[in-house]
């Protein structure tokens, strides 16, 4: 069952809450009576560490993989942003902005030479255009924006079964 933290981020977690979360991250619609046997619970023990697993936090949500392509949304980019201060001030105030674009759906702090990376969903190009200008470019300590569109998915997954496999012990 899950243990007691480690430290503030990191778990402990035995065979049965990683065939848990092999189990969801494959299909997450699963419902306890189908995930018990799977896994080699009851699913009285089966719902208790489950129910675990979401109160401590490894499971954040349970989320429908939506087809944005269908919903029009056929542009996906990637921009790289660079700000004109490495003061947490404006890694605060930057970050506080971007929440409220609705166009980025990830936002990454990164090491090296730029400061974040966005995936920003649009229609088409003239539509990344208007989002570049009117919410990109006015993100508060921008001095940089480079983007590029990404042609085609190769990879889209989620957590794989064997790095699951390799979570902490």
């Amino acid at each position: 069952m899950v243990n007691e933290m480690r430290d503030s981020d990191e778990i402990e977690l035995d065979r049965f809450d990683r065939a848990i979360l092999a189990a969801l991250g494959a299909e997450a619609r699963m419902s306890i009576a189908d995930l018990a046997p799977k896994v080699g619970l009851s699913s009285t023990a089966c719902a208790r560490r489950l129910k675990a697993l979401e109160e401590q936090g490894t499971i954040r949500g349970y989320h429908a993989a939506l087809d944005h392509q269908r919903l029009g949304l056929a542009a996906t980019v990637l921009v790289r942003i660079r700000l004109d201060s490495q003061r947490e001030e404006a890694f605060a105030a930057f970050e506080a902005a971007v929440a409220r674009c609705a166009s980025v759906i990830r936002c990454y702090f990164m090491s090296g030479y730029d400061d974040y990376e966005l995936i920003v969903l649009c229609r088409d190009i003239a539509d990344f255009e208007h989002i570049h200008k009117t919410h990109l470019a006015r993100l508060p300590h921008v001095a940089r924006i480079q983007s590029g569109f990404a042609l085609r998915v190769v990879i889209d997954r989620g957590l794989p079964a064997a790095l699951i496999a390799l979570a902490i012990r």
